[in-house]
């Protein structure tokens, strides 16, 4: 299945719900384009929504990297939410659940953009 992109607002969060492979190729650079979409319209809080990710390898993980150091760059921040399986697997083999705050409730994850917190699931 290719990756699906979708983009949604909730406050001054951004959430991009993700749906399907998260790989080398077309799909890992649409996900670093819409993040550089994104980041030209001047947002600063991304919540990656994961939850639909059904494979993810190095190219995604980069994919995802670069949308967050987009943020942390302008002082934004991106988070992940709920990811599963393999995605989840993959998240904790990098460590990059360490890194960057991933959460597995939708409305705690985007109250924690406003409470400035890094609330970690």
């Amino acid at each position: 299945m290719p990756l699906k992109i979708s983009l949604r607002q909730a406050s001054s969060v951004t959430i991009v719900d993700l749906e399907g492979r998260l790989v080398i190729g077309p799909e890992a650079n649409a996900l670093k384009d819409k993040f550089d979409q994104i980041d030209r319209k001047g947002t600063e809080n991304i919540l990656v929504n994961l939850s639909n990710v059904t494979q993810l390898d190095s190219s995604g993980i980069c994919s995802l990297l670069h949308g967050y150091n987009l943020m942390k760059q302008k002082g934004g921040t991106l988070k992940l939410l709920h990811p599963g399986g393999h995605a989840r697997e993959v998240l904790e083999v990098m460590r990059l659940i360490e890194v960057i705050p991933t959460l597995d409730d939708e409305a705690l994850a985007v109250a924690s953009f406003h409470a400035g917190g890094a609330v970690a699931s």
